[in-house]
């Protein structure tokens, strides 16, 4: 019976981790358990930050981006003398469950807490590059594509003016999800990602083509995994000329109010999280596919490699 569970977030912050804390607690609390949030992620877990959690405290804070309950990346936890620490701190408190929000690496050690330790966990996805597979979204991405939308569309305006080229870094280490989504939605001229050899010149002939027919401005969207937006903007004036700015989007992609679309989705997750651990559902993460929320098991998810749909690659490149 679990009657005490934990809440974490950790590795990178993602708008809409809030609302997952709170259909957490409110869920939980809700069904007559107990809940401690855990500050700092695992750090915290093995410092014992623990703070209860009530309806009351997570009052308010659906709107607010990042996360209250703080993160870090743990190297102590890595070793499983320190998942062993963690198990002991958790059956010390009488935590019977653990919720983990975070991406690939944080989902890892929470099977492997369980695995090891015993500890059932249930995993929800926060991270902007929408790179866990088996789920449509993740928490934060949908909000993260709209603040690179509008600051790319706010430079687009610029290079009208100025007749120039424009370079876009955005987050994207090993998933180019946010180039292409975002890249697709401002019509970029070219999207760079990680999945695909970039081509130089390719790339430089198809902006060349699109000058002489009249176009003054040029926007190229690029994933930080795939190559800097310094090493492509050298290429495009060695090519053709064309004068370039270099924006790199940076950590401003993390921040910011969640949308509606991740508001909804983080408290579906936690919801439905809570109701797993409470079905004895545990070493699953919380999935949407084809609009509902399933559980799927850890295994089976940190076993794939997510991949990217190449028919948006193809109808980005007939658009753009």
């Amino acid at each position: 019976m679990i009657k005490k569970i934990g809440v974490l977030t950790s590795g990178g912050d993602a708008p809409g981790m809030n609302a997952a804390i709170r259909a957490a607690v409110r869920t939980a609390v809700t069904d007559g358990l107990e809940v401690f949030g855990i500050h700092r992620g695992y750090s915290g877990l093995l410092d014992e930050d623990f703070t209860s959690m009530d309806y009351s405290s997570v009052g308010g804070i659906m709107e607010r981006g990042g996360t209250i309950l703080r993160s870090s990346r743990c190297e102590e936890f890595r070793l499983e003398e320190g998942r062993a620490k963690a198990a002991d701190i958790l059956k010390k408190h009488g935590i019977d469950g653990l919720l983990v929000i975070g991406g690939e690496g944080s989902l890892s050690g929470a099977k492997l807490l369980m695995e090891e330790q015993g500890i059932p966990v249930v995993g929800l996805p926060g991270t902007i590059d929408n790179d866990i597979a088996l789920t449509d979204m993740c928490i934060g991405v949908d909000t993260c594509l709209n603040t690179c939308v509008d600051t790319i569309q706010k430079l687009k305006d610029t290079a009208s003016s100025h007749e120039r080229a424009f370079v876009v870094e955005v987050m994207g280490r090993s998933s180019g999800y946010v180039a292409l989504a975002s890249g697709m939605a401002v019509g970029a001229e070219a999207i760079i990602i990680p999945e695909i050899p970039v081509n130089y010149e390719e790339i430089a002939d198809k902006i060349w083509r699109e000058r002489k027919r009249g176009k003054i401005n040029c926007i190229i969207v690029v994933a930080e995994g795939a190559s800097s937006a310094y090493t492509v903007a050298r290429h495009v004036e060695h090519r053709i000329g064309y004068e370039t700015r270099i924006t790199i989007l940076g950590h401003i992609q993390r921040g910011g109010s969640p949308t509606a679309f991740d508001r909804v989705l983080a408290s579906r997750m936690g919801y439905a999280s809570v109701k797993a651990l409470e079905e004895n559902e545990a070493g699953t993460m919380i999935a949407l596919q084809g609009g509902k929320m399933v559980r799927v098991s850890l295994e089976k998810i940190l076993s794939q490699k997510k991949t990217i749909d190449m028919e948006l690659v193809e109808m980005a490149k007939i658009l753009s």
